[in-house]
């Protein structure tokens, strides 16, 4: 079986895995990390999503094998040793966008990645960049709201975790 080596959520991690093995389930089953999750298997929902090299990258479309050598942050990277959460975590709670919560990681790493690659976000552009996160309560308002006010304390400084 092949091993990998990648750094998660700043510590440095190798596993065998079998060459067929998705990221997500190197991430879920090999180390525990169960905040990302599985909602489609088909890269269609978002559910999956995490940062790759601070790229929000879809685990359930990429090998564990591809990540070698990268540096993966999952939705549990997010937050502050101490407990305190990324501006847009925040954001999400103080905004109602979390609902059930099964899209809530993936769009939350969507939204950080939308967020610093953008310089100023709207609504027309934050809706059209969650368009590959899917929310299966429908209440895209509430998490709108949401992004534009954690990428506005993105922006205005607001001490973050790591990433």
């Amino acid at each position: 079986m092949p091993t990998v080596s990648l750094q998660v959520n700043g510590k440095s991690v190798t596993r065998e895995v079998e060459g067929r093995t998705l990221l997500v389930q190197l991430l879920r089953e090999h180390l525990g990390l169960t905040g990302t999750h599985v909602g489609c298997d088909t890269s269609q929902c978002g559910a999956c999503v995490v940062h790759v090299d601070g790229c929000s990258v879809k685990s359930c479309t990429m090998l564990a094998v591809q990540a070698e050598g990268t540096e993966v942050t999952t939705i549990e990277g997010l937050a502050a040793a101490d407990g305190t959460l990324h501006p847009m975590q925040a954001a999400f709670r103080e905004h109602h966008g979390l609902q059930c919560g099964y899209c809530t990681p993936g769009m939350v790493m969507s939204a950080v990645d939308l967020a610093q690659t953008h310089g100023h976000l709207d609504e027309k552009t934050v809706r059209e960049g969650l368009e590959g996160n899917i929310c299966r309560c429908t209440g895209y308002h509430n998490i709108v709201k949401a992004v534009l006010a954690g990428a506005e304390a993105m922006r205005a400084g607001v001490p973050k975790a790591a990433e």
